[in-house]
């Protein structure tokens, strides 16, 4: 009976674990935006979030309540707002992706607010001035109306991530909005989908007198962070990428001879890019750890220099909302003191479960860290470190005679012998002759 409820229990408690991790405010411009994009917000709900809209401007938002985050994933469809209601502002979001760990999605348009340009640079960003557009006149689309602004974008254009973007098709996307460039300095961000190199942001309806603000495969479209808490963050220049108008609609280059496309890939990418953001996939955890010396099952107190010793790791990956074997091929692990003595990539057991390497310990004693540090694109950060010493031979486990020592001993043991030999000689040898006086 007791253990029945045990297990009732704990399963309500994992239900309640991921029922929260679906919590998901959406912050929206107007309330058109849930009829223009109620299919890229079906598709949430039909994966089990649970979203609350509220007004951009809402005099009572709140992202936390008595310093409990009350939502999971944070999604703006407000591009034009110019600050937010209640108390959320650029610190607040800041400190729910800091502090709170939580995802963030953002979709601007050529009419960015200055909150957004705030939020932007705050996670490496900087976003075009308001009013420009991504412009390029060999990839546009043969529904563009003069400007060269609704973009088809190939999937060479997206970044090699199979865990963000999903499965690269043949189908382009399509893209209506401004332009962004990456702080070089900051290495979390992630180049997601790109120009092409005949593409550039700027006034569509101006003559060009200065430098574009992002010209190239320099000019990101759509781009991530993940934070080294695991926070993700993606933030698009384009909110009618997730419009029903853009999903649905078909796809031809008005270059001559271009192919068409009867649907847009951008609901598959937006689809994919969603479960990464908000960590359906690319979760990754660390399970049992264990070590101890070959032939063992528990480990000792110490270790000796030039121990066999055996390290396993289990590793779990987060599919479908249930944890399984992850299958990485180049997780390592590194013998750690001050710096890595042992480097080596580790096996994986038959059943798939574990990860293990044996090896021998250097001959260096000290205190020591088993250390496992796995960083992939579209993974969460993995970190295990397991400490133990390691002391150096005791006073009966060194060898009485060492191989390399061998010419030593001969040498030693030689010159015994010739000094034996040069002494029965000098003892016992007579001179007989006989000296003659004058």
């Amino acid at each position: 009976m007791f253990l029945s409820l045990s297990l009732v229990l704990f399963s309500c408690s994992l239900l309640d674990a991921a029922s929260s991790r679906k919590k998901t405010l959406v912050l929206l411009e107007n309330l058109s935006i849930k009829d223009t994009h109620s299919v890229f917000l079906d598709d949430l709900k039909a994966r089990g979030y649970q979203l609350t809209f509220k007004m951009a401007d809402d005099s009572n938002l709140a992202l936390s309540k008595y310093g409990e985050y009350l939502y999971s994933n944070l999604i703006v469809f407000a591009p034009s707002v110019e600050e937010f209601g209640g108390s959320i502002d650029l610190n607040a979001i800041t400190d729910f992706i800091d502090n709170g760990g939580g995802n963030v999605l953002v979709a601007a348009s050529s009419d960015v607010g200055d909150i957004l340009r705030d939020l932007g640079m705050e996670v490496g960003l900087e976003l075009d001035e308001r009013g420009t557009s991504v412009i390029d006149h060999l990839n546009y689309d043969v529904k563009d109306e003069g400007g060269h602004t609704l973009i088809a974008v190939d999937g060479a254009s997206l970044i090699n991530a199979p865990l963000i973007v999903g499965e690269k098709s043949s189908t382009p996307c399509l893209y209506r909005g401004l332009g962004m460039v990456a702080d070089q300095e900051n290495p979390l961000v992630l180049d997601i989908m790109t120009g092409t190199t005949t593409s550039y942001s700027y006034f569509p309806n101006e003559k060009i007198e200065e430098y574009p603000h992002a010209v190239g495969k320099s000019t990101l479209l759509i781009a991530g962070l993940q934070a080294r808490n695991n926070a993700r963050v993606v933030f698009s220049g384009s909110i009618d990428f997730f419009s029903n108008e853009l999903f649905a609609v078909s796809v031809q280059k008005a270059t001559q001879g271009s192919r068409e496309f009867d649907q847009s890939g951008n609901r598959q990418l937006a689809s994919a890019l969603t479960q990464w953001v908000f960590r359906e996939k690319g979760v990754l955890r660390v399970g049992e750890v264990n070590h101890h010396l070959v032939g063992e099952s528990k480990p000792p107190s110490a270790y000796t220099v030039e121990d066999q010793v055996r390290y396993e790791i289990q590793i779990e990956e987060r599919v479908g909302g249930e944890w399984v074997p992850f299958k990485g091929n180049d997780v390592q692990m590194e013998f750690f003191r001050i710096d890595p003595f042992v480097r080596t990539t580790l096996k994986r057991t038959p059943n798939g479960k574990l990860y293990f390497v044996e090896f021998k310990l250097p001959d260096v004693y000290g205190v020591f860290q088993f250390k496992v540090e796995y960083k992939r694109i579209g993974y969460t950060n993995l970190f295990s470190t397991t400490q133990m010493s390691v002391r150096p031979f005791e006073h009966t486990q060194y060898e009485r005679f060492i191989p390399s020592a061998f010419p030593y001993y001969a040498s030693a043991f030689s010159m015994m012998i010739g000094l034996f030999l040069f002494s029965i000689v000098f003892l016992h040898y007579k001179d007989t002759s006989k000296t003659k006086k004058d």
